[in-house]
């Protein structure tokens, strides 16, 4: 790390606990973080020693677990906490206690939450600060989620980041961003977290980051759902768990915002920002669709680590002290939310967000900059002077409303078998319900959705190529052979269930690339058999000579383009392949079981 005299005056703003004399050095509860000060970080071998270290000093309000494998074949670790002596997932529902899930390292390079979540905790159980918390929850932690990106260890893995020394790398050994696989879930590590969702079913999942970005005096940012997104009266709840974290956070000195301080035009200030909900790949825009609330915690990379870890263990201690004291009121909401899910049928469901061009100004801690043609680049670069402080007077839209709704189907989707292995371990990782059809359906009455446009990305995303189709619902009645999948609508995770489903959600298996065979043309008619084909259709069809003239006068492009005018005729030929653009899953209005 360069220790600038800037820095150094920095690292001085932490509070007198961060920037005191290191711990010593046989504590055995301590981390190699707070023993160096909070300028380093430890290694993954320090994580599993201290998981079972905490189960070993504290038995009956600890346990460590592993809840899934690497893929270079490292333990996922998971620390399970409460003083009431529920430490199981049954334990927890019989006795009514919610739960709280916190993770650190999701990006490993990004390491914040790991340090400080193991201090938060150790204080809690030693009763120094908000012990009574542990005693009306279970406290689910993972300090790394990323275990083999956070072992791709090295100083300038994050050049935009004020310390710790070395740290860990953003994706995994796969080239995966773990904070983009929540849909469709394709690492093995993915699938070991929501197994932990699904076995603990928090009502608070909380995501541990670190911003990239500009610089400002703003030190964290936290954003949750539902707030503008999901289950209406839930969204109360959110609301009262961002501006509840929020207040505490600001009665602790830091300055918090409620959104990603995210410029609207890159690197330039004076452009303000835009708020919304991100889609369901990431963390906090996932568990709405499970009618449970997610956080996103976000501190500021140019603040020093030390600050950093600061700013992080006093939001994690926020969020516990407000799942104790209201945690249970809120799953009670949650589960009045699952009950409303199984009464969606017919209803429009919001599926994608995006926020109005209504503006309003914020007041925006900053500092002085200068932007100035770049020598090195050519382009016009920020240079900002972190020692002139300024409040910036910027527009922030903030006005969401639905980008995307769809209609929810009235009974469900029917997955044809040729595609029903493929669909069902997506449902299964995410724990949705279905049920596999024993029976053929000869005539089944249903809804298929065309494709009227396609266009596949030109790069790949996440190791898929993605599909933006536009296209609509029609009536239908098709042959379905024995073994498909009916995924009913009246579950509690209906919205979960149209957002993998509905090939217009912003993360669908038909966008990220799992279809696409469907969408993909397969046969074709060499020219010159069209050409005596059209022949043949205009000779004997006044209607469609009538249409082709007419095309023929108002498309200048299509006039021009010899493969569009034979397409014409081949699109209306019987050889025409009626199943190209058909998206593979079926909706129906009648439970077809």
């Amino acid at each position: 790390m360069n220790r600038t005299p800037l820095l150094a005056a920095l690292l001085a703003l932490s509070l007198p606990a961060f920037a005191a004399a290191p711990k010593a050095v046989d504590d055995a509860l301590t981390t190699v973080s707070e023993r160096s000060g909070f300028v380093r970080t430890g290694r993954y071998d320090e994580v599993i020693a201290l998981c079972d270290r905490f189960a070993a000093a504290y038995p009956q309000a600890v346990r460590c677990e592993t809840f899934g494998t690497t893929p270079e074949g490292r333990p996922m670790k998971v620390l399970v906490a409460s003083t009431s002596g529920a430490l199981t997932p049954e334990a927890a529902r019989e006795r009514g206690l919610p739960v709280t899930l916190i993770q650190g390292g999701i990006h490993a390079g990004e390491i914040d939450g790991k340090d400080a979540g193991f201090l938060a905790l150790r204080e809690m159980l030693d009763g120094k600060l908000a012990r009574n918390a542990l005693a009306r929850q279970v406290f689910v932690f993972v300090p790394v989620f990323n275990v083999d990106g956070h072992e791709r260890f090295k100083a300038w893995n994050r050049p935009n980041q004020r310390g710790p020394e070395e740290m860990g790398w953003r994706v995994t050994a796969q080239n995966l961003n773990l904070n983009r696989d929540y849909m469709k879930a394709d690492s093995s590590e993915m699938r070991a977290m929501l197994g932990l969702i699904e076995r603990w079913d928090p009502i608070v999942y909380v995501d541990l980051h670190v911003t990239d970005g500009a610089k400002f005096e703003h030190d964290v940012s936290i954003q949750v759902e539902p707030v503008n997104s999901g289950d209406e009266p839930l969204r109360a709840a959110g609301r009262a768990l961002r501006q509840g974290t929020i207040d505490r956070l600001a009665r602790r000195g830091s300055m918090p915002l409620p959104y990603y301080p995210s410029f609207v035009v890159d690197d330039d200030p004076s452009s303000g920002f835009v708020d919304g909900v991100s889609a369901p790949r990431f963390s906090h825009g996932y568990m709405q669709l499970r009618n449970r609330m997610g956080m996103l915690v976000e501190t500021h990379s140019w603040r020093p680590y030390p600050y950093r870890v600061r700013v992080t263990h006093d939001a994690v201690l926020a969020v516990l002290e407000q799942v104790a004291a209201q945690g249970a009121g809120w799953a009670k909401l949650a589960r009045q939310a699952d009950e409303r899910a199984t009464r969606l049928a017919g209803v429009d469901v919001p599926l994608d967000y995006k926020a109005t061009d209504a503006t309003r100004t914020v007041e925006f801690r900053g500092y002085a900059y200068t932007r100035t043609p770049s020598e090195i680049s050519g382009a016009l670069m920020t240079r900002y002077d972190e020692t002139k402080p300024q409040v910036w007077k910027l527009p922030l839209r903030d006005v969401i409303v639905p980008r995307v709704s769809v209609a929810a189907p009235r009974a469900g989707y029917v997955v044809p078998p040729a595609w029903a292995e493929r669909v069902a371990e997506k449902l299964d990782v995410h724990g949705v319900r279905y049920e596999r059809m024993a029976s053929p359906l000869p005539a089944l009455t249903a809804e298929a959705w065309r494709a009227e446009a396609i266009r596949f990305a030109a790069d790949s995303v996440e190791g898929h190529q993605r599909l933006d189709a536009q296209g609509k619902w029609a009536p239908t009645t098709q042959a379905v052979a024995a073994g498909a999948l009916f995924v009913p609508i009246a579950q509690p995770k209906a919205r979960l269930a149209m957002g993998l489903l509905e090939p217009t959600a912003p993360d669908a298996i038909a966008g990220w690339g799992l279809f696409n065979a469907a969408f993909e043309r397969k046969e074709y008619m060499e020219a010159y058999v069209a050409e005596e084909e059209a022949e043949k259709m205009l000779a004997a069809d006044p209607a469609l000579r009538d249409e082709f003239a007419k095309r023929l006068r108002d498309d200048e492009a299509f006039a021009n383009s010899p493969q569009q005018r034979l397409e014409f005729f081949y699109r209306r030929h019987s050889a025409w392949d009626d199943r190209y653009g058909l998206y593979p899953v079926l909706r129906v209005d009648r439970d077809p079981r």
